[in-house]
């Protein structure tokens, strides 16, 4: 049931065990008072609040060596806006691999993808795989990793196989 002009408490948590000055897990959620936060800020070896920062780090502001959120930054990172050194999955997904809606990348794979390797509805790049272009670069490259259920279409698949 929804309480009208109540805000829900913030949730705090941090571990007792420690890496040093850093728990091992943190958690900060909602506004805290106390602390005069609006909103829960987490650090920790596994993090997760409204902003996180940890090893692991889960929030709407996520940053770390895993990062999950809203707007993911990390080596590997999934989000809504994701930017991996990496690894990137995202709607905006950018890093040295990225996947899903616009992914900029070394290899991007998405409905809109640009780099180096790049497959998708719209791809541009050295070398690309798009319903216009099928570089065979392109193809090689990513069947090589697995990838290329990701990059033709089913009717280009059964069109390439024909011609083997």
């Amino acid at each position: 049931r929804l309480l009208r002009g109540r805000r829900r408490p913030g949730v705090r948590y941090r571990s007792a065990a420690a890496l040093g000055d850093i728990p091992l897990v943190s958690v900060a959620l909602g506004p805290d008072p106390e602390r005069g936060e609006a909103r829960g800020h987490a650090r920790g070896v596994i993090a997760i609040g409204d902003t996180a920062v940890g090893l692991v780090a889960i929030g709407g502001l996520a940053a770390g060596g895993i990062s999950l959120g809203g707007l993911a930054i990390g080596f590997a990172s999934l989000g809504g806006v994701a930017l991996g050194v990496l690894l990137a999955f995202g709607g905006l997904a950018v890093g040295s691999t990225a996947v899903e809606g616009a992914a900029v990348g070394r290899v991007a794979v998405g409905g809109a993808a640009v780099g180096e390797y790049a497959c998708g509805g719209s791809a541009l790049g050295t070398h690309v795989v798009s319903p216009v272009r099928r570089d065979p670069e392109a193809l090689a490259f990513f069947r090589e990793r697995g990838l290329e259920a990701l990059c033709a279409p089913a009717h280009a698949r059964e069109r390439d196989q024909r011609r083997r």
